[in-house]
């Protein structure tokens, strides 16, 4: 007879659960009781695998990191830095308001309200949206390397501002913004773009 019993829940599966918990009610809003009723464990284990509600936000963000980390490789991937903020600003749009997930993104909604119990969580959050800042910006900076870029263009600057544009798409697609507004919202910032970007 085997010692001791199977883990009682499938951990990428909890995470998923607990991902989307975080993202509809923020760090503070979410509730042990909610999460444990979504991730179909109780209080003790979900302490023993985890730790802390932060410590399971840092395990549930590292599982959207990872996702978020494989749809960016594919971004930057696009052949030129157009086609990058391109994809980048579109995708977002459909992202954010797409029926399957909350609306808006994780990385801003989790933050929205903390309190001064959970003083890491909007560091931790803001450690993750800069990740994407730099892999725009290292995209950014070959592009000017390879004169697809201006010479007068500052890459970070160019990435901080898409970042900057998705942020507030993620605030509107919260309060109820539907697709076609954030991709007209991604139109325009995409103009601005190349006006900004011109060999």
């Amino acid at each position: 007879m085997g010692m001791g019993r199977p883990r009682a829940f499938d951990a990428d599966a909890a995470l998923d659960r607990a991902m989307d918990v975080f993202w509809r009610h923020g760090y503070e809003g979410a509730t042990i009781a909610q999460l444990t009723e979504a991730m179909s464990i109780n209080p003790p284990s979900l302490y023993a695998a985890f730790g802390s509600k932060e410590g399971l936000l840092k395990a549930a963000l590292d599982r959207y990191t990872e996702k978020r980390d494989a749809w960016m490789d594919r971004v930057v991937s696009a052949a030129t830095a157009h086609e990058v903020a391109e994809r980048f600003l579109m995708e977002h749009a459909d992202a954010q308001t797409d029926p399957a997930n909350p609306p808006g993104c994780l990385l801003v909604q989790g933050g929205l309200a903390c309190g001064t119990g959970s003083a890491n969580v909007p560091f931790e959050l803001a450690a993750r949206r800069t990740r994407t800042e730099d892999q725009l910006r290292e995209r950014f900076v070959r592009a000017k390397a390879e004169h697809d870029l201006g010479e007068s263009v500052d890459p970070a600057t160019l990435a901080r501002y898409l970042s900057a544009v998705t942020s507030g798409m993620c605030v509107m697609a919260s309060s109820g913004a539907n697709r076609e507004t954030l991709r007209e919202i991604a139109a325009v910032s995409l103009k601005a773009f190349e006006e900004q970007t011109k060999p």
